[in-house]
């Protein structure tokens, strides 16, 4: 299931890092005026998913270098553990006037570095804006520091060749609550 979500994100993020001024909509994407209603489900807690208490769990990323804090929810009384991430927002270039076959194989080396960054740990989830803005997409990192993160996203293949620029900010987000 990752891997297909993955694979889905990576598409939608190759229709994205084309300059193609025709249309706001991501090709090959049809949305029809129709309301999806999805139940909602609870998270389940942090200690399920990971089967580490929040106190083990704070220990363990202190020791690998995160900046971390928790707080009790009032409404739950549960213990909510915050993680500091880094959010890199991947923008146009200064460098975008390359042939079709160039673009296309910086595309799949893109591609292919951002599914390494998947595979290897360190970015969570990666994806393209579905409008033609200057900022083509995002992959929020999930690594200790901000020169981390900026390393990583700089080794992009689009990046060094000049068609992105990355600008990295830390970003917090609860630990273990999925997306909804």
């Amino acid at each position: 299931m990752k891997n297909t979500l993955l694979t889905l994100i990576l598409i939608c993020f190759l229709s994205s890092c084309k300059d193609d001024k025709k249309s706001g909509k991501i090709k090959g994407t049809v949305i029809e005026n129709e309301a999806v209603e999805a139940p909602i489900e609870k998270s389940k807690p942090l200690k399920e998913e990971s089967g580490k208490s929040v106190a083990e769990l704070k220990k363990e990323l202190i020791s690998k270098g995160y900046q971390v804090f928790d707080y009790v929810d009032e409404k739950t009384k549960d213990t909510t553990l915050m993680q500091q991430y880094f959010i890199a927002f991947l923008k146009s270039g200064p460098i975008r006037n390359q042939n079709e076959e160039e673009a296309n194989k910086l595309q799949n080396e893109h591609l292919a570095h951002l599914g390494k960054m998947y595979e290897l740990g360190y970015a969570d989830i990666s994806g393209p804006f579905g409008d033609d803005g200057d900022i083509r997409g995002i992959t929020i990192y999930n690594v200790p520091t901000l020169k981390m993160a900026d390393s990583l996203a700089n080794a992009d293949p689009m990046v060094k060749a000049g068609r992105l620029i990355i600008e990295v900010h830390p970003w917090w987000a609860a630990k273990g609550f999925p997306l909804r």
